[in-house]
């Protein structure tokens, strides 16, 4: 009994210290993975197999593969080139922009996304005459709905398509449509918010206009082999029903084959890249996961959860998507997905695994969609304001909030919607 109420009120209190960044959260998670192995909660070898390998060499190989093609220069020649195809027009720049985000968020991370573009955003707002904020807020709530797309498109994706046996084209055909639909919504509301901010004269277009995107471009022969490689890896994740290759296999080789084409001699500054206090957050975060269920705590709340929705997956779908969303938009989503992981699995033993998908899919739209609730709701809004603040143009809490609460209602109320239509009628 000691272990169990020790074990939840140590996971409680270091859920809200990761979430309010009172201490670094990678110091957190693996003082409390190394915590509960030596508190007895979780044994050493059961806490090496509740690390989900797959995640950490997916992560791994994608922050390789993602470090060496932003050297070429191609992101910031996409940004411009998007910005010279609408001939400077503001409203539309703001537009184009969000979708070009949402798609590179869908096809490499969200973070690395807005880490990349915000600066390239900054600079045309201002050669523009125009205060950047609203770019930078369209663009980091367009990271959060495009990187729903597909399963590398954001952690939370990675960790629920492990865990549930979710492959590439399965979220691009179940995200998909969904984000689509989402994009339109969001573009709507922007235009809403910002279209009368978006007075521009022709001298000022005429200067995006002279911007030359070739300049860009650093490295002609890593471009080519980046995009090249990040086409064969996109490729094999697609092709995981016929190769049964993982994706983090398919990862881990693209990395391994870009680092012998880029300059195999540089192996040690290819793999600084790699985002390590990342990596070795999720595996502390998993271990402790893990002392859970050990615990049997995940057991206990699967119980209450469909005591309380009487195993309706309609309820539970709902419930899901609108808790996610809300509590994602103040707490870290990544250790909430992960505590959420197990609790689904084991209502999926209770009604089914082919009942439960709907469940799935609802936690990872909510914690996706939770993240454009507030500033601190995902990692990526808090990278875009701390650029934009570092270039004079802060981005306050309640700045954010009040335009970003009314993203995620909006989008929560479509999604869930969705879900319905699409799997529960």
């Amino acid at each position: 009994m000691f272990h169990i109420v020790f074990g939840v009120i140590f996971f409680v209190l270091l859920f809200v210290l990761i979430s309010l960044e009172v201490v670094n959260k990678t110091i957190l998670a693996l003082l409390g993975g190394v915590l509960f192995v030596t508190m007895g909660i979780i044994n050493q070898e059961l806490a090496y197999e509740e690390v989900d390998w797959n995640v950490i060499f997916l992560l791994i190989g994608m922050m390789v593969i993602v470090g060496i093609t932003k050297k070429s220069g191609l992101f910031q020649y996409i940004a411009i080139k998007a910005a010279k195809l609408v001939n400077g027009d503001p409203v539309k720049i703001l537009i184009l922009f969000s979708l070009v985000t949402a798609i590179l968020s869908a096809l490499l991370d969200n973070v690395t996304t807005v880490l990349i573009l915000t600066p390239v955003i900054i600079l045309i707002s201002v050669e523009l005459g125009l205060n950047p904020t609203p770019f930078i807020i369209s663009s980091a709530m367009a990271s959060n709905i495009g990187g729903m797309a597909t399963l590398i498109g954001d952690p939370p994706n990675i960790m629920i398509g492990s865990a549930a046996g979710l492959g590439f084209m399965e979220f691009i055909i179940n995200m998909g449509p969904l984000v689509l639909i989402l994009l339109v919504v969001h573009a709507g509301l922007i235009l809403i918010f910002f279209k009368k901010d978006m007075n521009v004269n022709m001298e000022r277009r005429a200067r995006i206009m002279d911007f030359d995107e070739n300049a860009s471009i650093t490295d002609k022969g890593i471009l080519i082999k980046s995009i090249s490689v990040l086409g064969v890896v996109l490729v094999l994740f697609s092709l995981h029903e016929i190769t049964h290759l993982e994706p983090s296999t398919v990862a881990l080789g693209g990395a391994a084959l870009l680092m012998l084409l880029a300059g195999g001699e540089e192996v040690e500054e290819f793999f600084h890249e790699v985002e390590w206090s990342t990596i070795f957050f999720f595996i502390g975060l998993f271990i402790m996961v893990g002392g859970l269920v050990e615990l049997g705590v995940i057991d206990f709340l699967a119980g209450k959860y469909l005591a309380l929705t009487n195993g309706d997956i309609k309820i539970t779908s709902a419930s899901i998507i609108w808790v996610s969303g809300f509590l994602s938009a103040f707490l870290d989503n990544i250790p909430y997905v992960a505590t959420m992981i197990p609790l689904v699995d084991k209502l999926g033993e209770e009604i089914g695994r082919t009942a439960i998908e709907p469940v799935w899919w609802s936690l990872a739209i909510g914690a996706c969609l939770g993240g454009n609730g507030t500033l601190i709701g995902a990692s990526a809004n808090v990278v875009s304001a701390g650029i934009s603040g570092r270039s004079g143009y802060k981005i306050s809490f309640i700045e954010f909030t009040k335009y970003g609460m009314i993203v995620m209602v909006a989008t929560l109320i479509v999604s869930t919607a969705y879900v319905y239509l699409r799997y529960l009628i």
